[in-house]
């Protein structure tokens, strides 16, 4: 393990230094404070209705004693998803850009979605140790796929008219690509984003067998104890904090479509 010990190292202090300011700055935030702010996002994207969803699941939470769990948990999922983002879109892009590159890493796409997920955390384990960084860096490979598919497939789904149209008005490569076909493609860019995110949150609970933390220790411990109360009540904190996930980042892509054909 000593080849590339100093790269690994650099990026073991990288991602635990981003991991714990996530995780401090989300919990120096107050209960209150987050509830009302997810209760005005679902209130502004979906209406009334699914604003009392939140309330009521996120008060279930706090009432279970599961909130500061929950909260470390979404800090997991979103220094997983922030970083597979940042890996994933330009991967995306250079697979729509060039058919040589993307039959090149179809095949790496193909293993990480098809390769059981719990295999992911041996590597992980044996090259970062024990604690978040493993469980984040497992959480990666096992979520990125989608938004690179999908931000591949969007770009190649924009209208050669529409290409055509940019050409005309002279934009150069960038231009054409921020300015016409990465806003046309949004929609499915953020379906993307959408399904990394669940398979961020699903990967995030499995990873507490490396010592992640947050409500997959939860859940682990009632398979363990065999404790039916405590699986119960923290894979119920785990579902609600999936469900206002997905419907939050849902409607940004159904909104952005919606938009986009009228």
């Amino acid at each position: 393990m000593s080849h590339g010990q100093g790269f690994f190292d650099g990026a073991n202090t990288i991602v635990e230094t981003f991991a714990e300011g996530v995780e401090n700055g989300l919990m120096a935030v107050p209960a209150w404070a987050h509830i009302a702010l997810a209760v005005g996002i679902g209130f502004w994207r979906l209406g009334w209705r699914f604003a009392l969803f939140v309330l009521a699941s996120l008060l279930t939470i706090v009432i279970t004693g599961f909130w500061s769990q929950t909260v470390v948990t979404f800090a997991l999922t979103i220094t997983a998803t922030f970083i597979s983002l940042v890996v994933g879109v330009p991967l995306g892009i250079a697979c729509a850009r060039s058919n040589w590159f993307n039959r090149v890493l179809r095949p790496f796409l193909d293993f990480m979605q098809t390769m059981p997920a719990f295999v992911y955390l041996i590597p992980a384990a044996m090259v970062f140790g024990l604690g978040r960084v493993p469980g984040i860096m497992a959480t990666v490979v096992f979520a990125m796929p989608p938004v690179v598919r999908l931000t591949s497939l969007g770009i190649r789904q924009v209208n050669v008219e529409q290409i055509e149209a940019g050409h005309a008005f002279g934009c150069t490569g960038s231009q054409l690509l921020f300015k016409v076909q990465l806003p046309i493609a949004l929609s499915t860019i953020m379906t993307g984003v959408n399904q990394t995110i669940m398979m961020a949150l699903s990967m995030v609970i499995i990873a507490s067998m490396v010592g992640a933390g947050g409500l997959g220790n939860d859940v682990l411990s009632s398979i363990q104890r065999l404790d039916v109360g405590l699986g119960f009540e923290s894979g119920l904190a785990v579902v609600l904090l999936a469900i206002i996930l997905d419907r939050i980042t849902e409607s940004f892509g159904t909104r952005t479509q919606s938009e986009s054909s009228s």
